[in-house]
């Protein structure tokens, strides 16, 4: 349709990179074009660490799985949801913020997501590839210690960045006629649906250039939604100061 949302389609998580460094000057400029991402009230609740030191990315490889390749990318940001910097703001204005709503905290974490989204984005335009790591959620209270990250911030996730060392194929996504309706939810999810794209997921695991494997994806879904994940994750919050009303 034309090249940005070729671009897009063209997405797959890069988490071999090649040998080749990735300038301030680039990523300043990444970042400044990710910037532009729509933000509520203008409130730009994101704050975005470049981790450099090798022992602090060691440790987030470890608590992340492991996953190697937050130590070996060449680029590991850390993406926060941060309304420290508004309550900051507030106090230039002898005004004591509001804290602790439920509102406030979807706030941010979108802001960020989109932040990262829009980064991630414009790295590809680049060449540059990246995957997004939601593992530094394992332990969220040690990425905070390791990254003198404060109280009204937390961690979101992470994203590996560099110039790609492999080329592996995009996932299929759902079709289009499975997230797309028109004035209301649909009354069920059509089974031949999930079928279909239950094949079409399988023909990409069984075919893919690694990590060949039998499964589909409503078959990966159940067993995701049938287990707890990250139970801390609520109390961390609250400890945070976030999601506590």
């Amino acid at each position: 349709m034309n090249a940005i949302i070729d671009l897009m389609k063209a997405h797959r998580s890069i988490r071999k990179f090649a040998d080749r460094e990735v300038d301030d000057q680039t990523l300043e400029a990444i970042v400044a074009a990710a910037q532009c991402a729509a933000t509520s009230h203008f409130v730009q609740a994101y704050t975005v660490i470049r981790v450099r030191d090798m022992a602090k990315r060691q440790a987030l490889a470890r608590l992340a799985g492991p996953q190697a390749w937050v130590a070996s990318s060449p680029v590991f940001l850390v993406f926060c949801a941060d309304l420290n910097r508004l309550d900051a703001a507030c106090r230039l204005h002898d005004t004591s913020a509001e804290k602790g709503w439920a509102e406030q905290f979807v706030t941010a974490t979108v802001d960020a997501a989109l932040l990262a989204q829009n980064v991630l984005l414009a790295a590809e335009s680049l060449g540059m590839g990246g995957v997004f790591i939601g593992g530094i959620r394992n332990d969220p209270q040690t990425v905070c210690d390791l990254l003198d990250i404060p109280d009204q911030a937390y961690p979101v996730f992470g994203m590996c960045l560099g110039w790609p060392a492999h080329d592996p194929p995009p996932k299929p996504r759902l079709p289009v006629e499975a997230v797309l309706f028109t004035d209301r939810y649909p009354p069920q999810h059509d089974p031949d649906m999930f079928g279909a794209y239950d094949r079409t997921t399988n023909h990409y695991y069984l075919n893919r250039n690694s990590n060949l494997k039998d499964e589909t994806w409503t078959r990966q879904m159940a067993d995701f939604m049938g287990r707890v994940i990250r139970p801390h994750m609520k109390p961390f919050l609250e400890k945070k100061g976030f999601f506590l009303k």
